[in-house]
């Protein structure tokens, strides 16, 4: 047996090779999802660039035709194209995963400073009715809102919003009170700056810089929250080529033709996966940079 606080031949220099091969590993799993969103963003831009074909063209002689040529991802019902749907169906789901997660992260971080900078009680009681709101989940509250409002993007998109802004108003919130106090902040107003230009010079940029990370990871949920709407068939409508609209449309024949569920099912998979994996990176870039 080694004897307590001996120290092993060997075990520091296998330690930093394992250290140097998980560092390989994020960096290798962050550069591949960087690039799968590049792909992604280049199909919401320019669909052309990876498909010619119409995704609303129908050939009743083409349903249901299986993966193959001509046809990759296989044909639905009404023979058209999955893979043009799949292709098209990224500006969709990006506008509104987009617009939803940055409405949501510019509410709640004008919000969420108000609250910070608020007096204490005013604060408190405005953030007791934020956890109410956190305890119910985003999906809940967005589907409540969306059967006021009614079915379509928009409303998805709005409900989507509604739904995640108590989560950037917390975070926002606790870092200006923590912010409010630190020293250059209050060095600046002894020095007679207002308290407004103080905020906005010293307290809004910072808080700005973390709400914007977690907003990276919050369009993949965003995109997860407005599939899921879409698929109870409460966001856009046929035959507008949407991930969680064509899910939909491929459930009743999973049996028979499960391609026109699957592929864009993993469409918003690899998509989701990749917008967490470059916003845990982001993150732990900022909070090592903080530190």
């Amino acid at each position: 047996m080694t004897a307590l606080g001996a120290r092993v031949p060997g075990g520091g220099r296998a330690a930093r090779r394992g250290g140097v091969a998980q560092t390989l590993a994020a960096r290798a799993g962050v550069a591949a999802a960087s690039a799968v969103l590049l792909v992604l963003a280049t199909m919401a831009i320019a669909p052309s660039v990876f498909t010619g074909v119409d995704p609303l063209a129908t050939d009743l002689r083409a349903a249901l035709l299986p993966p193959g040529v001509g046809h990759p991802f296989g044909t639905d019902q009404t023979g058209r194209d999955v893979y043009a749907r799949v292709v098209h169906g990224a500006r969709i789901s990006a506008i509104i995963g987009i617009s939803a997660a940055g409405l949501a992260a510019v509410g709640g971080l004008l919000l969420g400073i108000l609250a910070g900078l608020a007096p204490r009680r005013v604060g408190a009681v405005a953030m007791r009715g934020v956890d109410v709101l956190l305890a119910f989940p985003e999906f809940l509250i967005a589907l409540v809102v969306v059967a006021i409002l009614g079915p379509g993007a928009f409303t998805v998109a709005l409900a989507v919003t509604i739904a995640a802004v108590p989560v950037y108003i917390r975070l926002a919130r606790a870092h200006t009170v923590s912010l409010r106090q630190a020293e250059h902040v209050e060095s600046a107003m002894l020095l007679g700056v207002s308290r407004p230009m103080a905020v906005a010079r010293h307290v809004l940029p910072a808080v700005a810089g973390s709400v914007s990370v977690l907003a990276t990871i919050g369009v993949g949920s965003a995109i997860i929250a407005s599939a899921g709407l879409s698929f109870l068939g409460l966001g856009p409508t046929e035959p507008t080529p949407e991930w969680g609209l064509m899910m939909a449309g491929g459930r009743n024949v999973l049996g028979q033709a499960w391609w026109i569920a699957v592929f864009p099912g993993l469409a918003v998979m690899v998509t989701v996966i990749s917008l967490s994996v470059v916003g845990r990176a982001l993150r732990r870039r900022a909070e090592g940079g903080a530190a």
